[in-house]
């Protein structure tokens, strides 16, 4: 070693002695939760964290909640004679306005008939062996907004004209994040591609494009959209307050997704690129059957994660006196008939589980997708 040579094994090592039997899951288990002083400490805490945060939860919406009553009389706790947790009745007197804003009760058929239509048809292109996948996109991407657009709006033989001004609640919620989702990806991944251009123009474009919009919040872009936009257009033009904020949502969310295709496209390796153009591939036939399939793999958590922070985003719209299911909440909450100490507690935990829930399914739809296509090594 000192003289510059190396040590030079020349007897085999002896094997290590194989991992002691675990005990299965049970035992696994046994090691991660109490394994060690370390592990032990963090199990009592975190259980103790759990039992001063869940209980009291389960205690309020379950054990102690009032279920029955038609009005604010009824979630007293003079009344009822004992503690009160929350106002089921307030949920079920509000239920329509939370769902369907003010639009109108005979025309509320339409608003079930197109959430219907959407999940018959969103539930089979979810599901990877349910086939025929290409007309069920049709239908669903390019049908579909036609006739939810058509059965919302009205305006035909039929079916009354209802403005967007009285929509609200749950649709939306809806409207707004299911079309900044749809929108988002295809324009986010077109500027991805023309951020990484060789095209000077289109590439200068598309960063000017994409650094304005991430660098402004997203209630600026509503009031900008809102109460701007109409002082710069010719004062015959009138554009609906809705379709305003949907496509600044869009333009705001395309941006943010850019940046996210961006990392899986730059973590593609070269010779992909080369292999593609050795086959004969045109630019965008390579991008389409080789690039861009393994790019959006690699980059689904950054694209649900975006969905999720979009759907979440949709409160904001009651800034520009727009009603979501937010909007909706905490106008109902001014009707004196309802006014109790628990009202705004059980309004605002109707909507964080509305919220968690569709949070947690995207969530969940997409890590089954990861191992599907398995994005992630296997344990």
């Amino acid at each position: 070693m000192a003289n510059g040579t190396s040590y030079i094994r020349r007897a085999l090592a002896e094997p290590e002695p194989p991992p002691m039997a675990g005990g299965g899951s049970l035992g696994l288990l046994q090691a991660r939760l109490v394994g060690g002083l370390f592990n032990t400490t963090l199990t009592v805490a975190g259980a103790a964290i759990i039992a001063a945060l869940v209980w009291p939860t389960i205690k309020f919406l379950f054990i102690d909640a009032v279920w029955t009553g038609s009005s604010r009389v009824d979630c007293l706790p003079e009344t009822v004679g004992r503690p009160v947790g929350a106002c089921w009745p307030f949920i079920a007197a509000k239920f329509a306005q939370f769902m369907y804003g003010f639009y109108p009760a005979s025309e509320q058929w339409r608003v079930d008939l197109c959430w219907a239509l959407g999940a018959i048809l969103l539930v089979p292109l979810l599901i990877p062996r349910v086939p025929h996948k290409g007309l069920n996109a049709i239908l669903f991407f390019g049908v579909f907004p036609v006739a939810a657009f058509v059965l919302l709006v009205g305006g035909v033989p039929g079916l009354p004209h209802v403005e967007t001004r009285l929509w609200g609640g749950l649709l939306v919620t809806l409207v707004i994040s299911f079309t900044g989702i749809i929108c988002s990806l295809p324009l986010g991944i077109l500027l991805a591609l023309g951020r990484r251009s060789q095209l000077p123009i289109i590439r200068v474009l598309s960063v000017l494009f994409i650094e304005f919009w991430r660098g402004v919040p997203l209630i600026t872009v509503l009031f900008f959209a809102t109460y701007m936009l109409p002082l710069f257009l010719p004062g015959d033009w009138r554009i609906d307050a809705l379709l305003r904020v949907l496509i600044g949502v869009v333009l705001f969310a395309a941006a943010y997704m850019a940046e996210v295709v961006r990392g899986g496209l730059q973590a593609i390796p070269r010779g992909q690129f080369e292999g593609a153009m050795a086959l004969g591939l045109g630019y965008w036939r390579m991008m389409g059957l080789v690039i861009l399939p393994q790019a959006l793999r690699l980059v689904i958590p950054g694209i649900v994660n975006s969905f999720i922070a979009l759907f979440k985003d949709t409160t904001l719209v009651l800034i520009v006196a727009i009603f979501d299911l937010l909007g909706q909440l905490r106008a109902a909450f001014a009707d004196p008939s309802w006014a109790t100490p628990v009202t705004l507690f059980t309004g605002f935990a109707f909507a964080g589980m509305i919220y968690f829930a569709g949070s947690f399914g995207m969530s969940r739809y997409a890590l089954f997708m990861e191992r599907r296509l398995r994005t992630e090594p296997r344990r």
